[in-house]
């Protein structure tokens, strides 16, 4: 499986453009002063899904066989990516089933079935709803979609990566970007390179679910026994063969937040930015805070990847400590 490159992510932008515009980059004075910094805020979740992933499932669903498109798709997920392939599948006329973990964000799942998809619930976690989705594969001869080892998903979401390049005129010094499966740090990775830019990429992730970090700073892959965050677009077990090796090679540093930090990033959001973000998407505003100083002077870029957060965790994390002063503990950065 061969990653793609910067040619597949231009490829890719007439199919999503034909269906959405391109989301905001934006600057807010007060989380600039909060983080000391000239920020630059990806406003994924004004996409139509509320979610980077929109981009990926365009594409992918645009370049079905007709074949694939009779037998249907099928995936797993916990959210985001789903809608991306219930919200295409319904555009081209395709059958969608989505299986999600036991428990999973209850707005995410009535999103998926407003899309039209088939909402299947299995498994304690992301990582078991994928393996049940491989087992059945080979024998109802759905096309699988997995959520990281497709290079058709990796340049669809590669499109807001160039967006933020040629936004700021290639001249971002830092690109924030929360890692789960790794489809959308491994398409900045790819344009960053592909266009030659100096942007550092600073994959964010959480304490509770860092089978990634673990992985990409030591010497082998690991897989974790079990997730523990509500940032369920970073909650996944194990790294992907497709994403782990683009992003061991091109990656330039890893951040990691406990549940704390993630919540400050979402209480961060609504306060300096008034943009409502889930912990995904909320967790590159909390990273770049950890850089603290280090961004001093610096042009710094966040993507708030999603804003599907479900009420009752909203209304949790609100309800929590207002503080704006520098978070403490998680993983501080490396280079």
């Amino acid at each position: 499986m061969q990653p793609p490159t910067l040619q597949d992510v231009l490829e890719a932008r007439p199919r999503i453009y034909a269906v959405m515009q391109r989301s905001p980059m934006l600057r807010h004075p007060l989380l600039e002063q909060w983080l000391g910094c000239e920020a630059w805020v990806k406003h994924e979740n004004h996409n139509p899904t509320g979610a980077f992933k929109i981009r990926g499932g365009l594409n992918l669903l645009a370049q079905l066989s007709p074949d694939e498109r009779r037998r249907g798709v099928v995936s797993a997920s916990t959210g985001n990516h789903g809608q991306s392939i219930a919200f295409a599948s319904r555009m081209h006329g395709v059958t969608c089933r989505i299986f999600v973990p036991i428990g999973n964000n209850p707005d995410k799942n009535a999103a998926m079935r407003a899309y039209g998809a088939e909402v299947i619930e299995y498994g304690r976690d992301y990582d078991e709803a994928r393996l049940r989705v491989e087992a059945l594969v080979a024998r109802e001869g759905w096309r699988y979609i997995h959520s990281a080892n497709e290079p058709h998903l990796i340049a669809g979401v590669g499109t807001y990566a160039l967006e933020m390049l040629e936004d700021a005129d290639a001249d971002l010094d830092y690109l924030f970007v929360p890692i789960g499966g790794g489809s959308g740090a491994a398409g900045c990775c790819i344009v960053r390179s592909g266009m030659a830019a100096r942007t550092k990429v600073i994959g964010v992730q959480a304490c509770g679910a860092d089978a990634f970090t673990r992985s990409w700073r030591g010497p082998e892959r690991v897989t974790a026994e079990r997730v523990n965050t509500f940032a369920e677009g970073m909650a996944t077990r194990v790294t992907f063969d497709l994403t782990f090796g683009i992003l061991k090679e091109q990656l330039d540093d890893i951040v990691t937040l406990d549940e704390a930090e993630l919540e400050e990033g979402v209480r961060a959001a609504l306060r300096f930015t008034h943009n409502l973000a889930e912990g995904s998407g909320a967790a590159p505003l909390a990273a770049a805070k950890q850089y603290g100083s280090k961004l001093a002077g610096k042009k710094v870029g966040c993507v708030m990847s999603g804003g599907n957060i479900d009420i009752t965790t909203l209304a949790r994390i609100v309800a929590g400590p207002p503080s704006t002063e520098p978070v403490s503990g998680g993983t501080r950065p490396t280079s």
